[in-house]
């Protein structure tokens, strides 16, 4: 037997926030920060902050950036969220400084127990250390970290952690030579 979704049950507290506050942040997400002009990281940063993200100086959040669950995002100083990026916040992501996100790039903390008829829902930390730099279109699953000065090349996709340094791209993503 596979999944049986009428038996599905989100985890007490599962979100970290209320119904209200997860409703507002989509509201306020949609608006005041997707339609701000291009060069309001500030503002953006500020939004991101008021739901409880740890932003760094100096950091950039393209307008087009989704954040699930913005409580459970950490930025370091000096990073880059390129256009179309999707945070899927169920679990924490960490972004070190000066990391790059690229453009239309999906980082996926949570899923499901496909063994589980219940389906059940879990989350698992992202980290992306400092210097890291994820190309464009790049899947990370949940539970991975991209080495200090690692390069994830463009449409990879990430399902074990890779090591500081390394240049690695593929479908699973693996190293294949010093950056």
């Amino acid at each position: 037997m596979y999944q049986r979704l009428n038996s599905f049950k989100l985890p007490q507290h599962f979100r970290g926030r209320s119904a209200f506050v997860v409703q507002l942040w989509w509201i306020v997400q949609a608006t005041l920060f997707s339609m701000s002009p291009q060069f309001m990281y500030s503002w953006r940063n500020f939004l991101l902050r008021l739901f409880g993200a740890k932003i760094g100086k100096g950091v950039i959040v393209r307008p087009s950036v989704r954040t699930t669950y913005p409580w459970n995002l950490s930025v370091g100083d000096y990073s880059w969220i390129g256009d179309h990026v999707e945070l899927y916040t169920l679990g924490e992501i960490n972004i070190g400084n000066n990391a790059v996100i690229s453009q239309k790039s999906y980082l996926c903390t949570g899923s499901h127990d496909f063994l589980s008829e219940k389906f059940d829902i879990f989350a698992r930390t992202i980290v992306i250390e400092d210097e890291a730099w994820v190309a464009t279109d790049v899947f990370i699953a949940p539970g991975v970290t991209i080495g200090m000065g690692a390069l994830v090349g463009a449409r990879s996709s990430v399902f074990n952690n890779m090591p500081p340094g390394m240049i690695c791209t593929g479908s699973p993503a693996s190293p294949i030579k010093k950056r």
